[in-house]
Parts: structure tokens; sequence; C-alpha cells
């Protein structure tokens, strides 16, 4: 009896310690589900509350809408894992810490109403800071880690610097390794960069967002993405600097072509004069009549020879 009384103990002592049990500080819920979106104790649903040190897991087609105590949105794309690491009020009820670790995939944040230095989101390539922001972050398989920023200030530091991303549609790409691209403005090109079509849904229009988390995405949109052919491995190469070229002078604007001239009217053929009649012929003139011969041998009067 002694020996059932203890592993009933120790079986209660377990399940006090399970992560499900660790993590039953609720911090926020789902308002979203789409397929299939997991947490600690299984598939979540709409209107499910999540915790503290809870990991979230979509499917390959998955997409998890949240919203935190403070008003804090993430939005959870496909073939993600997230673990809401840290997530501490002080005895006013304010937020003193909201940390995440993103772990791979695709992610939409929007800030709540407390102080921009209480949130952190750690990546494997480097920590993002935000500034009272909304941004979309994608984690890829070997670390490789994209920032675009959509509205307000964020900065992303790792092992080879810190970059600040002040202006919307800034976006600096970064690895394990601390190569870190320069703040430039994002465009189709990232998704080829990334070598993954699927890399950022949520501008290139693959996944849509509802409520309070799509309105922040115009703007720095990448429908016009053409489509790339996938690849076995995620691979990053920083471009380097390109040197200023010296500007050049603006072409010359060709000059105007110059119409045609109108065809000249054809003149008019000349009318055929009319053919001459044929002038009469001139009758033929009478033959003159013959003389009379004078007969040779008869001898004429008062001849000599007469006699």
């Amino acid at each position: 009896m002694s020996y059932l009384r203890g592993a009933a103990i120790v079986a209660l002592g377990f399940i006090s310690y399970s992560p499900v049990s660790m993590a039953a500080e609720a911090i926020g819920e789902a308002v979203r589900i789409r397929t299939e979106v997991r947490g600690a104790s299984g598939p979540l649903a709409v209107k499910d509350p999540v915790h503290r040190d809870e990991r979230i897991l979509t499917s390959k087609s998955g997409l998890g809408q949240f919203v935190f105590r403070d008003g804090t949105k993430l939005a959870v794309g496909w073939g993600s894992s997230v673990v809401i690491d840290k997530f501490v009020f002080d005895d006013s009820n304010n937020l003193q810490k909201l940390s995440l670790r993103a772990t791979k995939g695709t992610f939409r944040w929007v800030s709540g109403k407390s102080k921009s230095t209480a949130y952190e989101i750690l990546t494997p390539a480097g920590t993002i800071g935000v500034r009272g922001t909304a941004f979309d972050f994608y984690v890829g398989g070997d670390g490789t880690t994209a920032l675009v920023l959509l509205n307000g200030a964020a900065s992303f530091c790792g092992p080879g610097g810190c970059k600040q991303l002040t202006r919307r549609c800034d976006c600096v790409i970064a690895n394990r390794n601390g190569n870190i691209t320069d703040t430039r403005r994002v465009n189709r090109r990232i998704l080829e960069t990334l070598g993954n079509e699927g890399a950022l849904p949520f501008l290139s229009g693959n996944q849509q967002l509802s409520g309070g988390f799509g309105w922040v995405g115009g703007g720095c949109s990448l429908r016009a993405a053409l489509p790339i052919p996938p690849t076995q491995t995620e691979r990053f190469t920083p471009e380097p600097e390109k040197k200023q070229a010296p500007p050049q002078k603006p072409p010359k604007p060709n000059k105007p072509e110059k119409p045609p001239r109108p065809d000249k009217p054809e003149k008019p053929p000349r009318p055929e004069k009319p053919e001459k009649p044929p002038r009469p012929e001139k009758p033929e003139k009478p033959r003159e009549p013959e003389k009379p011969r004078q007969e040779q041998d008869r001898p004429r009067e008062g001849s000599r020879n007469n006699g």
C-alpha cells in the first residue's frame, strides 16, 4: 500500500513539472487558425490560450494569429517554430519583458502598448530590437534571417555588428557567421537571395492576414515576385559593396520624327486627242485626149511632087 502511495506521489510530481503545467500562465490567445497550428497540449483553435514557455508549431500550410495581453500581435506563417520565452509583468501590471525565440519560419510582429525596451526577438543569426514597430521577419533552416521594416523603427544586431532600419520597407539579411547586408529597400530579389519563394508570404501575397495584422504590410508588397525554383539548401552570400559610379549625363531626348509628307494627288490623265479624219482623196485629173496623128503619106496640097 505504501508502495502505491509513493508511486502516486511521484506521478503527481512529474505532472506538476510537465511543460504544460509550468506554462500554465496564459499570456494571450489565438484569434485565427488555418490548417494546423500546434501548441504544447496539441492542436490550437480560435480563442485557445497560449502560455509562457510554450512552443508554437505550424504545418507546411499552417497559419496562426495571436494577440498577447498587452495588445502585441504575432502572426506565425507556414512551417514555423517559435517559443514565447519570457512574459513578465511588474506589480503595476505593466509588461517588463516579452521575449521570443524564433527557430525557423516566417512571422509578422506588431508592437502593443508596452515600452519598446520590453520587447526582444531572438533568431539564430542575431537579435531584433523593437522600437514601437511593425515588421516581417524570416528564419531559414540554416539560420539565415531576413528583416523587413513595415512601420516605426527596428535594429538587428549579430556577431557582425548592428544595422538600423528607420525607413518603411528597409531590409537586412544576416547569417550565423556574422555576415550582414547593408540596409536597403526590399524588392523581389530578396526571395532569390534567400533561395525560397515562400520566405515572406505576407508580403508576396501567398498567405493572407486578417484584422489588424494585414494593414501594416502595404507599400512593401512583393506580389510581383517572379517564381524561383526551389533549392535543396538555402545559401546566403552577402553582396559586395559596389563603388558608386560617377553620375552619368542624362541622354539627349530623341528628336521627334517628322510626320511623313502627304502624297501628292496623282494628275488625271490627259484626254486623248480625237483622231483627225482622213483627208479625202483628190480626184484623179482627167486624161487629155490624144492629139490625132498627121498622116505622113498624104501629100500636101501644092506640093512639088504633084504634077
